[in-house]
């Protein structure tokens, strides 16, 4: 059996998390939960932050679908990450 592999961003990643925890979901914790639940789904370890991930899910009344779909409404309405754009230039690199 393969032994558990320690992701190299666990660290960081646990403090959004802890944070996430102690929040009610708002757009910058629904993008931040979708883009650990991408980063951590399958991931070969990690399963305390998988079980912390989960336990969101739960406490948001949340499916991966419906997360996903109001993520890609969020990015669409271009607020994703909007708190870290104050002030600053968006540059569109598509």
């Amino acid at each position: 059996m393969p032994q558990d592999q320690t992701h190299p961003q666990a660290g960081r990643d646990r403090l959004v998390i802890d944070q996430l925890l102690k929040g009610e979901p708002t757009d910058n914790h629904l993008v931040e939960l979708a883009r650990l639940h991408i980063r951590y789904k399958g991931f070969p370890g990690a399963r305390e932050i998988q079980q912390d991930l989960k336990l969101l899910f739960q406490q948001w009344g949340l499916s991966e679908e419906m997360l996903f779909a109001r993520t890609r409404q969020i990015h669409w309405d271009n607020k994703a990450y909007s708190h870290l754009r104050q002030g600053e230039e968006v540059e569109d690199w598509s």
